[in-house]
């Protein structure tokens, strides 16, 4: 019998509000997307992500296998110029 080990990467995904939608970056990667709703952008990203990471190597990926506990927060700020 063969088994196969699945390894779960966890990836952040910042969305935007754009004109007819939402844009969507995964910033560990590069990777970005779109969709018309918040959820569509969030599939959409999903399989991005999928798609890039299968021209990974493991070796490559390790990197990215952390625990919910690792996860980093992404916050916004603004900031004033004259």
């Amino acid at each position: 019998m063969c088994y196969i080990k699945l390894v779960k990467y966890i990836f952040s995904a910042i969305f935007k509000q754009e004109i007819g939608g939402y844009s969507v970056l995964c910033p560990e990667l590069g990777v970005a997307s779109q969709g018309k709703t918040i959820k569509e952008a969030e599939n959409n990203i999903h399989e991005a992500v999928e798609l890039y990471i299968n021209d990974m190597s493991k070796n490559d990926l390790e990197s990215y296998a952390r625990s919910l506990n690792e996860v980093p927060m992404v916050k916004t700020f603004e900031v004033s110029h004259v």
